[in-house]
């Protein structure tokens, strides 16, 4: 499982710009079953995505396809987790 993190970068003043194709890049992640939930980072910070299903090698390479990192509005980090509890709703994650 994943965590990535989408930081604001020096770009940032473009993302009106790219918005359309970074909502379908979320889209298609959601489609996948790749991604199980994206938000904010606040305050204003930028976004992030947990990703369940993919290595990483897969997923740096769907990242890398989302206009906000590839026009630099974003940077993105990739935390991995490996998952030993969760709640019943979120068991599906350990697996």
């Amino acid at each position: 499982m994943f965590v990535v993190l989408l930081e604001f970068a020096t770009n940032k003043s473009q993302a009106a710009h790219f918005m359309e194709g970074h909502k379908a890049w979320l889209q298609r992640g959601f489609d996948d079953g790749v991604f199980q939930l994206s938000g904010s980072v606040l305050p204003a910070a930028g976004g992030a995505v947990l990703a369940h299903g993919v290595t990483r090698a897969e997923l740096e390479q769907r990242v890398a396809q989302d206009p906000f990192v590839a026009e630099g509005v974003v940077g993105a980090k990739i935390i991995e987790i490996a998952p030993s509890r969760a709640s019943e709703p979120l068991a599906f994650l350990l697996a």
